[in-house]
């Protein structure tokens, strides 16, 4: 069983940045991706960053060139650091991890199997 636990959202302007952070448990190289996933009320969640276990990472094109995906593991933290940060930014950020084949991480958005509780991103203008 693989533990989740987002922090650092909050309200920021537009412009402003904010780092959520991901503490996990258990290792999650044994779960091929993990990566950072939004929605926004009712929405259909999005894939915002998966990073693979070889280290690349892949970013959902309208975050591209603003958020980057860092981890620590002697911390077993991954985060996300937003820059520039737009209203359209807005949403439940969650973290995510596990998938059942590796291909599956090539996704927009993977089908994970293990989720964090979520963390709300406000931006305003």
């Amino acid at each position: 069983q693989v533990q989740l636990v987002e922090s650092g959202g909050g309200s920021v302007q537009a412009g402003g940045s904010l780092e959520l952070s991901c503490a996990h448990s258990g290792d999650v190289y044994d779960h091929y991706c993990m990566g950072w996933v939004r929605q926004v009320s009712a929405k259909e969640r999005e894939g915002v960053a998966t990073l693979y276990t070889d280290g690349r990472v892949i970013y959902t094109d309208s975050v591209k060139g603003r958020f980057t995906v860092s981890q620590d593991n002697a911390k077993n933290t991954l985060y996300l650091q937003m820059n520039n940060l737009k209203p359209d930014d807005t949403a439940m950020y969650y973290c995510a991890t596990d998938v059942l084949i590796p291909s599956l991480c090539d996704r927009p958005l993977p089908p994970y199997n293990y989720w964090g509780q979520g963390t709300q991103v406000t931006v305003s203008s």
